[in-house]
């Protein structure tokens, strides 16, 4: 049995346990692409199926294959992530952590905007759910609520949870969705935005921001809808432009500094693009086969994670044999602990 084949069915087993209701068909072929995907590490179709442990040597028959794979419409990613997304979700909440999502968008060239929301796991974060669409521009609140809905289906009962999102999503609707959610929430703001803080009348976000290293705003109202938020500003030294925080309770400099949280998504993207599976580099036109291969790359994702957690739990360094004590990293202002990755924690193929 090669590595690819041996790979294959410790992931087939995982999605069985998983996903008890899945066409087995499905489960058969879904494998085979995740484990390929793991050795190959790229979104070329061509390359991806050399890696294939199928019978046929023909190199046609073997991406013929992979794109079935890919157009199946039976395969929806929200239902075969579903019991990863929880497993990862109820992780992050364990022992009252409040779990930091963060929403932001990677465009592939002018094909493809990619919105993304994913969940805080250590440094890195964990793809929950994304949506697909063509062009070149920033998915509006629509997309994003469908998203938002999702995950909210997902969280653990009486979970606490942050939204972190970049500066290009806020909007009047997002606010109220999130305010009514009951989620904190660390929104970076634009420059351009209608903002009033009473006393100094109606201006914008930037007019705010101006000549201030910090400025803390607790009864601010943003948008022509007037949305009550308190709004924090911090300009710190070597930063090119400060960072304009709305959030949800008293604004102080800790409270501003939760949206640095965000910054772990990052690394995630850069483990689907060019650092990682190379997904910049993809050749599909078909939004359907985007998203599958998407799916395909989440799934690889979370496999290795749980490779790499169970691989330290089994064969710690000397420097982890050691009992380490750091306190826990808490959010600014709940003092609630945030979710961080330890050694020997199950987040994948972990449902229930």
């Amino acid at each position: 049995m090669g590595k690819t084949d041996k790979l294959a069915d410790e992931i087939r087993v995982g999605l069985e346990a998983a996903l008890p209701g899945m066409r087995k068909t499905i489960l058969k072929k879904l494998p085979l692409a995740v484990a390929a995907m793991i050795q190959a590490r790229t979104p070329n179709t061509m390359e991806l199926s050399t890696l294939l442990p199928l019978a046929t040597e023909r190199a046609d028959m073997r991406e013929q294959w992979l794109r079935r794979l890919l157009s199946n419409r039976l395969i929806r990613s929200a239902d075969v992530l579903e019991p990863f997304a929880r497993g990862a979700l109820e992780q992050a909440a364990a022992g009252g952590q409040t779990i930091l999502l963060s929403m932001d968008q990677t465009d592939l060239g002018d094909r493809f905007a990619v919105l993304m929301i994913s969940v805080r796991r250590g440094d890195r974060s964990l793809p929950l759910v994304w949506r697909i669409e063509e062009g070149e521009a920033n998915i509006g609140f629509a997309g994003q609520q469908v998203l938002l809905e999702q995950v909210g289906a997902w969280l653990p009962e009486g979970a606490a949870v942050m939204l972190l999102a970049d500066r290009f999503y806020p909007s009047a609707g997002l606010f109220e969705w999130v305010i009514a959610a009951g989620w904190q929430y660390r929104l970076r703001l634009k420059g351009n935005l209608l903002v009033d803080v009473g006393c100094a009348g109606i201006g914008t976000t930037g007019e705010l921001a101006a000549g201030v290293r910090e400025r803390y705003e607790a009864n601010a109202r943003l948008f022509e809808a007037g949305i009550p938020t308190a709004i924090g500003v911090l300009h710190e030294p070597g930063h090119p432009e400060p960072w304009m925080i709305a959030m949800d309770c008293p604004p102080h400099r800790a409270a501003v500094r939760d949206y640095g949280a965000r910054w772990a998504i990052e690394p995630m993207f850069s483990d689907f693009r060019s650092r990682g599976f190379r997904l910049e580099d993809t050749k599909l036109e078909a939004p359907k086969r985007l998203d599958c291969l998407i799916l395909i790359m989440a799934l690889a994702m979370y496999w290795c994670v749980q490779a790499g957690q169970e691989d330290a739990r089994c064969n710690p360094t000397p420097t982890e044999k050691k009992p380490v004590s750091r306190p826990t990293p808490t959010t600014g202002v709940s003092e609630k602990p945030i979710a961080v990755l330890s050694p020997g924690s199950n987040v994948a193929f972990a449902s229930s």
